[in-house]
């Protein structure tokens, strides 16, 4: 099982921000891996590591903001369709269009 979090949380004071870096520090610590920008991804064993995890993450959540948790089998993650667009670069690195003159 995966356990998926997805939180949203205020960064406008510079207590807001330490409180997103303590909470994004405790999920790194705890196993998760960012997915993306404030989504974050544990793999568990079973529903009690699964409850486990879940009760963890509520003692540490933040005082502001959303945070939520989803849980998904693991073949439910696996059909996670990933999709990157083209990367554009700036750079030349060929000399296909090198001119001389």
């Amino acid at each position: 099982m995966r356990v998926l979090v997805f939180f949203d949380l205020p960064v406008v004071t510079g207590e807001q921000r330490k409180e997103y870096t303590r909470f994004r520090k405790f999920l790194l610590r705890s196993g998760f891996m960012m997915l993306q920008e404030s989504v974050y991804c544990k793999l568990a064993l079973n529903g009690t590591a699964v409850q486990g995890i879940v009760d963890s993450v509520h003692k540490n959540k933040p005082k502001e903001g959303l945070v939520q948790l989803l849980t998904i089998t693991e073949k439910q993650y696996s059909k996670m369709d990933i999709i990157v667009g083209t990367v554009k670069s700036e750079i030349l690195d060929s000399d296909e269009r090198l001119v001389i003159l």
